[in-house]
């Protein structure tokens, strides 16, 4: 596994140079997502992820502000991903059963 430090002290690029926090599988997007989905401050993500310190979180975060942009296009790439497979798929038998009686 080929890793690349950064000027960020917890956050390293993986072999697909995606960010990562350092000594952990965790993507830095993963932990911004979670921020942006629950509102939740570093201290929520440090009790939701005991296994971080507040350091690797804070330096994440820092990594994400300071690489927005960036982040911001690889997080709507992901999710244009997710709606191709969606729209691909065809829905699961319960979906069909629950579309038919109207309930969904």
């Amino acid at each position: 596994m080929s890793l690349v430090e950064t000027r960020y002290e917890h956050v390293i690029l993986n072999e697909a140079q995606a960010p990562i926090i350092a000594g952990t599988n965790m993507k830095v997007i993963e932990l911004v997502l979670e921020k942006t989905a629950y509102g939740w401050s570093p201290e929520e993500l440090y009790f939701q992820h005991p296994y971080l310190t507040l350091g690797q979180i804070y330096s994440a975060l820092a990594y994400y502000w300071d690489h927005q942009e960036e982040l911001d296009r690889d997080i709507e790439r992901r999710l244009e991903f997710v709606d191709q497979v969606q729209r691909a798929m065809e829905p699961s038998p319960l979906v069909a059963r629950l579309k038919a009686k109207g309930l969904i």
